[in-house]
């Protein structure tokens, strides 16, 4: 009986494994080949040259010039857009009080909803396109704006201007992500049991208090959840960069790894060497997951 259970389970995963197996592990396992040979993408001929393409990357200057400025979009994006979309969510889920439940949003909620969540349904290369216009220096929304109120000494060319160009991008990707984070830490908040926030009025625990002590524990896993989903997409970010500043930024200010995969790859024709970058970015992700996971391990809050 045991055996035909087993049987039967197997049955049903062998093809989902086949699949995955062919189409996800395969790929990563062709990619860490790759990064041991020359191949110049272009030719059959591979020639084994064992980690000699990772032992470049150590030395590789442009490598960690681009692994810095996604070490910042790592910290800097994260950190901003989770802040401040666990700000709106709480204004509009649990600020308020709402009769005998003790919490609610604040008036007006709901077309706060539909205005925080709108530049998320806007896809990321038509955001690029949008916020390139409006970074340009002659024609731009945003130094018209600044002229405007007589504030023409903060006027520049901020995708062209090497302090400027990546924060202008970190804004961008700030203004496109909020709105998911902040339909994530809404539902987090609505699932929370009303008992708790009742309990904590009646003790005359006050909006700040009941957040520290009560909603912040209480959503800790969505918001790590979040950061690791939001961490692994700035390790990336190769679509919005490519699409306002594909050379780079200036004096490649703004380069990110995936954009010197890219090169180095279609560019140089290095495909091995661009397998190399590939693996190595994919190590930091993992990294990344792993330390974030294990960052500040408790026991599980049930409601």
């Amino acid at each position: 009986m045991r055996y035909g259970k087993y049987r039967f389970i197997a049955s049903f995963l062998a093809i989902p494994l086949l699949l995955y197996v062919v189409f996800v592990v395969s790929p990563y396992l062709q990619a860490v080949y790759i990064s041991l040979t020359d191949w110049r993408g272009f030719s059959p001929n591979r020639n084994f040259i064992g980690l000699a393409n990772y032992a470049e990357l150590l030395g590789d200057g442009r490598f960690w010039r681009s692994m810095w400025h996604n070490a910042q979009l790592l910290v800097v994006v994260p950190i901003v857009t989770l802040g401040i979309a666990l700000f709106l969510a709480t204004m509009t889920t649990v600020a308020g009080r709402r009769g005998s439940a003790a919490r609610g949003g604040v008036r007006g909620s709901r077309f706060y909803q539909v205005v925080f969540f709108f530049p998320h349904v806007v896809p990321l290369v038509i955001g690029g396109v949008l916020f390139g216009f409006f970074y340009n220096p002659e024609a731009g929304l945003l130094n018209g704006l600044l002229r405007l109120v007589g504030f023409d000494w903060l006027t520049r060319a901020w995708l062209g201007d090497t302090t400027f160009a990546l924060p202008s991008v970190m804004a961008v990707l700030i203004w496109i992500y909020v709105g998911f984070y902040y339909v994530v830490f809404s539902a987090a908040m609505k699932s929370l049991p009303t008992d708790v926030f009742e309990a904590a009025v009646l003790d005359g625990a006050g909006g700040i208090r009941t957040f520290v002590s009560i909603t912040l524990p209480m959503i800790t896993d969505a918001i790590k959840t979040s950061y690791i989903y939001l961490g692994i997409l700035m390790l990336d970010c190769f679509a919005l960069l490519q699409v306002m500043l594909p050379d780079g930024g200036p004096d490649g200010s703004t380069e990110v790894v995936a954009q010197y995969l890219y090169r180095a790859a279609f560019t140089d024709g290095r495909f091995g060497y661009a397998s190399a970058i590939g693996v190595a970015l994919c190590l930091v992700t993992l990294l990344l997951a792993v330390v974030v996971l294990r960052s500040g391990r408790r026991d599980r809050v049930e409601f």
